[in-house]
């Protein structure tokens, strides 16, 4: 697997197009990672909603394999709220009936807080949260060792 950053346009259509009710995208001042098999985007992150002042970010993120989450793929994934832009939480948005993406960002030390109608009348949803420390604390994430040499730049 590859990894994709600077093809904002392209990572955000994918993850929104896969994100049911996000028509509208994620705005203009985003960053993304792809995660690229063969020559198929199989998976993406979009960071955006960044609060410098509040230093908080949102991710959204979507896939069409499950091989797209590795431990490389979870490092990359916080290494650009916590490191690059000096995070102290990052924030994901999640469906409540979504069990095994929460198990996985439990697993991850993230806290959850349920928000009934978060994604409509009928629909709860859940906001995860992780903080810098429990990151940096976390055995998934290297202790904020510098990303892997597989990142791509866009030209």
């Amino acid at each position: 697997m590859r990894y994709l950053i600077g093809q904002n346009d392209l990572v955000a259509r994918f993850v929104a197009a896969h994100i049911p009710h996000c028509e509208r995208g994620f705005g203009d001042r985003i960053m993304t990672l792809g995660v690229v098999d063969g020559s198929r985007l199989i998976g993406g992150l979009v960071y955006h909603n960044h609060d410098p002042e509040a230093a908080v970010i949102e991710i959204s993120g979507a896939a069409i394999d499950p091989r797209w989450l590795t431990r490389t793929t979870l490092r990359l994934m916080h290494y650009y709220p916590f490191v690059d832009c000096k995070c102290q939480q990052a924030i994901m948005r999640v469906p409540a009936e979504n069990a095994r993406l929460l198990r996985q960002l439990a697993a991850l030390g993230y806290e959850f807080t349920t928000l009934r109608r978060l994604f409509g009348r009928r629909r709860d949803g859940v906001y995860a949260a992780l903080t810098e420390e429990e990151w940096r604390a976390s055995r998934f994430f290297h202790h904020g060792a510098p990303p892997p040499p597989q990142l791509e730049e866009a030209a």
